[in-house]
């Protein structure tokens, strides 16, 4: 199912972080890192031209691991993740679909990454 290219709103769950992404929802990723595990987020990819942060920026914490290349944001009131910044692709970020509003998923595959192998 092809999904057209459409402005999202999100935030995080007190909404001191607020965004917009533009995407077509070519398709989910749910990854098996350490990270990914634990929150059990469901991501979107999207070049960082297609993402705006709008509030928030005073509310954003950030965490690194591993590397220390990708960049995971929460929001540092409610804890939320809301993206991150990719470590393999750093000019996108995974967007966590369940932050944003009014989002129909119905259709958009959803492709497990192994992220646990990456070295």
């Amino acid at each position: 199912m092809t999904h057209p290219l459409r402005t999202y709103r999100g935030s995080c769950h007190c909404g001191a972080i607020r965004f917009e992404v533009d995407t077509d929802l070519p398709e989910l990723t749910m990854c098996d890192c350490s990270m990914c595990k634990r929150r059990n987020a469901l991501m979107v990819k999207v070049h960082e031209s297609r993402w705006r942060l709008l509030a928030g920026a005073e509310s954003l914490a950030e965490y690194q691991f591993h590397t220390h290349t990708a960049r995971h944001f929460f929001c540092r009131v409610c804890g939320i993740y809301p993206f991150h910044r990719k470590r393999v692709t750093p000019d996108f970020l995974g967007i966590n679909v369940h932050c944003l509003d009014d989002i129909d998923l119905t259709g958009v595959p959803v492709r497990q990454a192994v992220g646990a192998a990456m070295p």
